[in-house]
This record gives structure tokens, sequence and C-alpha cells, in this order.
């Protein structure tokens, strides 16, 4: 199970300057004030800041969760249909949250960002049937919508650029349009999607997304993909309206330089 979860770790992810967090690796419940924490060998009992108040205690014994799109395989990391699953990857590391089990056709990790409970998952249903891994796991954990985040690719969003919306359509992709109907047709939930670009003169966009990046392009969506981070850790911790800002007034690395 290590030798595979290593394989699945994105090349992306592995080259941020973000430091896995090691001191929280899992629990057992997602009541922080009841939090599981494995420290090494010993197991603890951790408990919220004492700066915060018992109503935004109440707010995160829910989960947040958040899920990448993409293709399982090999075939298919490193490819721009996979950006979602890539951010993720990054989210994982960067909290030092475990991504090897598989729970409702998924990868699946539990863990903290800050002081807020957060699951991780990356269907492996393959793009079009993603629905059929988010909708249970929404059902089972009792998540509400406003605190489902759904991370993926874009054709209409310039390269590597970010766009967070509270809610929307699915606007023709058919990952999305598979978790809308999972979700009974609900669209009021959050989304980050990621720009990869309109393809090339008359090039299909089905085989589009399916190419891998190049140099220059990884390196522009290794600092899309760190701004991504910050931007999820701000939506969980201080609001949609915080993290919204900024994201969708930040600039891309080509438009810095």
């Amino acid at each position: 199970m290590r030798a595979a979860a290593a394989s699945i770790t994105s090349s992306f992810a592995s080259a941020f300057l973000f430091p896995p967090r090691r001191n929280f690796v899992s629990f057992d419940s997602f009541s922080p004030a009841a939090i599981r924490c494995s420290r090494g060998r010993r197991t603890i009992m951790c408990s919220p800041s004492s700066s915060s108040s018992t109503d935004e205690v109440k707010k995160q014994q829910q989960p947040w969760l958040i899920v990448g799109l993409g293709n399982p395989g090999k075939k298919y990391q490193g490819t721009r249909h996979n950006v979602g699953f890539e951010l993720v990857d990054t989210i994982a590391e960067a909290e030092g949250i475990s991504m090897s089990s598989v729970s409702f056709k998924a990868l699946f990790g539990k863990g903290l960002i800050g002081n807020v409970p957060v699951i991780l998952a990356k269907p492996q249903t393959f793009m079009n049937s993603s629905g059929e891994s988010v909708g249970p796991i929404v059902s089972y954990y009792k998540i509400p919508l406003k605190q489902v985040l759904v991370v993926f690719d874009d054709l209409d969003l310039p390269f590597a650029k970010l766009r967070l919306l509270p809610k929307g359509g699915h606007g023709g992709h058919n990952g999305m349009k598979s978790i809308i109907n999972h979700l009974k047709g609900s669209r009021d939930f959050p989304r980050l999607r990621i720009g990869i670009g309109r393809p090339p003169g008359k090039m299909d966009p089905v085989n589009y997304v399916l190419r891998p990046f190049n140099k220059q392009e990884q390196a522009e969506l290794d600092f899309t993909f760190g701004h991504g981070l910050e931007a999820v850790r701000m939506l969980v911790q201080e609001g949609f309206d915080k993290s919204a800002t900024l994201v969708n007034t930040s600039k891309s690395m080509e438009q810095l330089h």
C-alpha cells in the first residue's frame, strides 16, 4: 500500500516548498474538541485553540470535503485533465494528510487544515463518473454542500489561472455534470477552476486535455498550485469571501513577469 501511495504522489506536489506538517497525521473524530492525534508512537488528545469561540467550534464539527477531479492511472498523470488531482496532492503533502486509503471509490484522506477537519478525495471512477464517488461521501458524512469544494480543469480559463465560485452549472465539464447529478441536481457548492487554456489551432479538445505539460507550463502550474493551497487554507479557516478575493484578483506567474 505504501509503494502504491508513493507512486500516486504527483511530481508537481513533491516539488513544492511547503513542507508537510508532520505533527498531526490522523484523527478518529471530526469533533475538534476530541481529536485524536498521533505523534510518533504516542497518542494524545488535541483540543481547539483557546481563542476559538463555541460557535466556531460548532461550525467546525462538520468537515470540509475537498475533491480533486481527474482520471486514475499512470497514463493520465501530469495531463491537463488531472490538475484537480494535482492540487489535492499538493494540499495533502503540505498538511501531512495521507492519501493511501481507498474509500467511496476514491483515494481518500482525513486530516486538519489549521483547526478545521477536512476530507480529501480523488475519485478513481474516471472523470465522467466522479459523482459516483462524491455523492456517497457527502451523504455518509452529512456534509453541507457549502462545505464541498470541487477542484477541476477549465478550458475556458487562461492557462494556470484560478477562479473560485460559490456555485454554478457544469459548464460542459463531464465530471462536474456527474457530481451535480449525484447531488440530486444541486449546483449550490463551491468550485475552484484551474485554467488549462484552449487547444491550439483545430486540435480536438478531447486530445488536448490528455496532453502532458512542457517544462515552462509545469513551472507556471507549480506557482498556481502553491497559490491554490493558500486559497484552500483561507477558504476553510476564514470563509469563502476572503478566499475568493485572494483567488479572483490574483495574477498568474506569467502576468507577474
